[in-house]
């Protein structure tokens, strides 16, 4: 969906961002009218009130947000986009002591609390618009937000209307918007060019499984991106309870999420050569389904022993991965709605990601604090490899015991990455369970911001 900030020549009314403790001073420092107002409005400054001061006229002339507290602040994020469902349509602009950081997470925020899924029903967006504020990067967080907003259309669409085709289509439809090179490997084609992990999980559904390559940029570092598109997951011949199949529309999360970094990434001109990787296809039930101890080759010459078959989406990552890493990019970064066990670990919030390398892990780590997108560092731990070691294979897809479950995970991927210097995988979960400021329940992007302004320190861009 499309978004824009308000224009800077025309007329604006202010939404005063006040912290608790200035709030005092503030009331002290408004026309007694509007003290009057604000007083018997109970306004405190404590986070998230919100109160609409009227004009002459009685329309809202002015707008006051409570800011609270340090401590109480950081029980949360994108604080300001509260207010934007409560203002009347027109253009308004932010007053306060808000450093660019704060100002920048603000902006994003306001335009991510407009965003709305309509493909299905009709949604109203909220008609207050802001006029940017003075000193931030306007161009990359309108790039943001409409990486954003791909990530989470891509989510939200139920599997009947985004399978692997379906998938396919958004993702060539990404490639032309930005004149970027594609390739697909559709059905048994994979199984001649070397994917035999992505053939077998797909092949029991009559939406063929694929294989989608883009290539960007001509110049500068390389960037590879893979991502899990498996589009829905019965759990195959496993099957999944029915509560847990309910949400497995966004067992693509992975995929969209990188769909939307690559778009965030050509949107910014970033100089990079960039390769954008997913593995699409549908885990499901048939006469043709793989089986559980099955033991099944890989692009990677490892064998994989099967132990669940709802344990897909290691596989189709495994010879993606073994394809990035054939031409030993600079770095290789994976993103998986991989495991319940990481949901169980830090819940919903948090995206735990996996990096052995500690100069990257900090640059992540940090980007991920000054953007609103947190991350959680989680550890290839090398005693837990002889989880992953069934002994009539290589590789073991489900370790029992029910043990570190994401950290086995982590670690069978890592199995695949061999040759690049750095490497880094995200487990995350894609799903906004209720929702908060600038997060709607439904589809979210995870890692992608934070990805993004580590870059830097990463890359030698």
């Amino acid at each position: 969906m499309p978004f824009a900030f308000a224009d800077p020549d025309q007329p604006s009314r202010p939404v005063h961002i006040v912290a608790q403790s200035d709030a005092e001073a503030f009331l002290a420092a408004r026309a007694s009218k509007e003290r009057a107002w604000l007083n018997a409005s109970g306004f405190e400054g404590k986070l998230g009130q919100i109160c609409l001061l009227p004009g002459p006229d009685g329309s809202p002339a002015a707008a006051v947000l409570g800011w609270g507290s340090p401590a109480a602040r950081q029980r949360g994020r994108f604080h300001a986009a509260k207010v934007v469902a409560d203002l009347p349509d027109g253009n308004w602009h932010l007053e306060g002591s808000l450093d660019r950081t704060e100002l920048e997470e603000a902006a994003l925020g306001w335009l991510l609390a407009a965003y709305r899924f309509d493909r299905y029903k009709s949604a109203k967006a909220p008609s207050a618009r802001l006029k940017a504020p003075d000193g931030i990067d306007t161009a990359r967080i309108l790039a943001i937000a409409e990486g954003e907003a791909l990530t989470r259309d891509l989510i939200n669409t139920p599997a009947a209307d985004m399978g692997p085709g379906e998938l396919e289509n958004a993702f060539l439809a990404l490639a032309e918007r930005f004149g970027a090179q594609t390739r697909v490997v559709r059905g048994d084609d994979l199984l001649a060019e070397g994917f035999p992990m992505i053939h077998t999980v797909g092949r029991a559904s009559s939406r063929v499984p694929r294989l989608l390559d883009l290539r960007w940029g001509g110049e500068g570092p390389t960037l590879t991106l893979v991502g899990k598109g498996v589009c829905f997951d019965t759990g195959g011949l496993d099957i999944k309870p029915a509560s847990s199949m309910g949400l497995m529309k966004k067992d693509m999360g992975g995929a969209a999420t990188v769909m939307g970094l690559a778009q965030m990434i050509m949107a910014m001109g970033l100089k990079l050569k960039l390769r954008v990787l997913v593995p699409a296809v549908e885990n499901a039930v048939g006469g043709n389904a793989f089986r559980p101890q099955d033991i099944l080759a890989s692009r990677k010459g490892l064998t994989v022993e099967v132990n669940n078959t709802d344990a897909e989406g290691r596989l189709v990552l495994a010879d993606a991965l073994a394809l990035a890493d054939e031409e030993k990019p600079d770095l290789i970064i994976s993103m998986a709605t991989l495991t319940g066990a990481a949901r169980v670990a830090v819940g919903p919030d948090l995206a735990p990601f996996y990096c052995d390398d500690g100069a990257v892990a900090a640059a992540l780590a940090a980007g991920g604090a000054v953007v609103a997108d947190p991350l959680w560092r989680m550890p290839f731990w090398e005693p837990y490899e002889t989880m992953i070691e069934p002994g009539i294979a290589d590789l073991d897809n489900a370790p029992s015991g029910g043990m570190a479950g994401s950290i086995t995970a982590a670690l069978f991927l890592r199995r695949f990455v061999t040759e690049s210097p750095r490497y880094v995988h995200f487990d995350i979960y894609g799903w906004q369970p209720k929702s908060e400021p600038a997060r709607p329940k439904g589809g979210v992007g995870q890692g992608a911001r934070a990805i993004l302004a580590a870059l830097p320190k990463m890359l030698p861009l």
